[in-house]
């Protein structure tokens, strides 16, 4: 019996034409398991969230809310800023909470990799967001943890994961993920 593909909507933190997050989005589609189908979910243009808009929200939140809710899952990929997410995260994950009762987030499971040039790999950035995720109800994958530190040097001239150690660990993080998706589907 062929088992159906989940369907994961990617998530960047970072804007940045060279971004080390994006790349690293597009090496974990690359090593991701046969029934893992990972899609990056553009969050550049959603325009910042604001209340009053809930009775005609812009077409981009509209756009956006429809594309997480046909998702089985979502895998955020993200940089550390202040000790935080970046803006557009925060803003995408926003979005997508409201209108109060609305969320596209509610039930459906996640699981975070942050990734920085510096030695704790978004510690903090990982950690702040898995407390919103507790508030949304984002079934969160716990381990293994995905803190990836030197991310400067993680990608060979193709993009790839240029560490078979590192490479090992993410497809195992994958493997874990998938297994998390499948048991945590969405209520």
């Amino acid at each position: 019996m062929t088992q159906k593909m989940t369907e994961v909507a990617v998530l960047v933190g970072s804007l940045r034409r060279a971004s080390l997050n994006r790349k690293l989005a597009l090496a974990l589609r690359d090593l991701a398991p046969e029934g893992l189908k990972l899609d990056i979910v553009e969050i550049g243009d959603l325009p910042m969230y604001n209340q009053d808009l809930d009775e005609a929200p812009p077409e981009a939140w509209v756009a956006f809310r429809e594309r997480i809710a046909h998702s089985d899952a979502v895998l955020f990929v993200t940089p550390e800023y202040n000790r935080s997410v970046p803006a557009v995260l925060k803003n995408a994950i926003d979005v997508g909470s409201r209108p109060y009762g609305h969320s596209v987030w509610n039930g459906k499971p996640g699981a975070i990799v942050s990734a920085s040039p510096g030695a704790i790999g978004g510690f903090g950035a990982n950690h702040h967001l898995r407390q919103s995720l507790v508030f949304l109800n984002v079934p969160t994958l716990q381990q293994p943890e995905a803190y990836l530190g030197g991310a400067d040097r993680l990608f060979d001239e193709q993009g790839r994961i240029a560490n078979p150690d590192t490479a090992a660990f993410l497809t195992g993080f994958l493997q874990a993920f998938e297994r998390w998706a499948r048991t945590n589907p969405r209520l």
